[in-house]
């Protein structure tokens, strides 16, 4: 969707459970000493302003980040999280909030690489800007159709990152199509999909679609703020090949999530996981 622009919406609720669990992910994935390849199939600008343009129109990272910001952090997994939030705003102030390939760049290794797809030609321009390097790839094309080029990658070890903005339907088929395709190449990638908690049939079937793919292990995460209704109410992150580790680290930190976010009593958390 070349009309969507993620940085209406950086830094709420669902930025911040997707980027909790990115850190546990490639802190764990980057604890081995293999070369890793981290591939963002909807990469966005990289880093957003919070201070003007489109973020100031909603600012929804009021009721993200800007609600843990000035707290103690309650878990390590939080911990870890604002460090890398805070190193971009040296000042203390939060002015800026980092997306994924930001935070990617600042975890993986001399020999990682970042592959990132991105569309939209002003977020692919403000992308290639700034996230730069020797290891570096930017792509301006559909990242779901780009996974086929890179998939299996050269190490044999990879994390990638499904994030689209679902406003057209078809996308959560296509995210499905694209997982399967991707698994019957690299069975044993880590694949994290993230996806909003809405009133669409598509959305409310899309957990139970990403289940009968079939992995033997896998990682369900959701987080609601407020009680089921218009818009979007929370999301979730559906981890395929996660961590033994994880489980441990988000349970905690999702309950203390649904406490410092939510909105009403409808606030709360959901966890499952199948994990050889």
């Amino acid at each position: 969707m070349l009309s969507y622009r993620h940085a209406f919406h950086a830094g709420n609720h669902a930025d911040v459970l997707k980027h909790v669990a990115l850190v546990l992910l490639l802190d764990y994935l980057t604890s081995k000493p293999k070369p890793l390849w981290y591939v963002d199939t909807h990469a966005g600008a990289g880093v957003y302003d919070l201070e003007r343009g489109f973020a100031t129109q909603l600012a929804e990272h009021a009721g993200g980040i800007g609600r843990l910001w000035d707290a103690p952090p309650p878990t390590p997994a939080l911990e870890r999280y604002l460090a890398l939030v805070r190193s971009l705003n040296p000042d203390g102030r939060l002015r800026r909030y980092p997306g994924s390939p930001w935070l990617a760049q600042q975890l993986l290794r001399a020999d990682d690489r970042l592959l990132l797809f991105e569309l939209h030609p002003a977020d692919h321009a403000a992308l290639a800007e700034t996230i730069r390097g020797r290891r570096v790839r930017v792509a301006r094309e559909d990242g779901l159709r780009g996974l086929r080029g890179v998939l299996p990658p050269e190490p044999r070890r990879a994390l990638v990152l499904i994030d689209p903005s679902y406003e057209v339907k078809t996308e959560y088929r296509q995210v499905c199509d694209a997982l399967r395709d991707a698994l019957r190449r690299f069975r044993t990638g880590a694949y994290a999909v993230w996806y909003p908690l809405i009133e669409h049939a598509e959305a409310r079937e899309f957990p139970a679609a990403l289940r009968a793919l079939g992995a033997a292990s896998w990682l369900a995460a959701e987080l609601q703020v407020r009680r089921p209704g218009p818009g979007m109410y929370g999301s979730g992150l559906f981890v395929i090949n996660p961590p033994y580790t994880l489980p441990d680290s988000l349970e905690p930190t999702l309950a203390a999530l649904a406490r410092r976010l939510g909105e009403d009593d409808g606030a709360e958390h959901r966890l499952e996981w199948q994990i050889d």
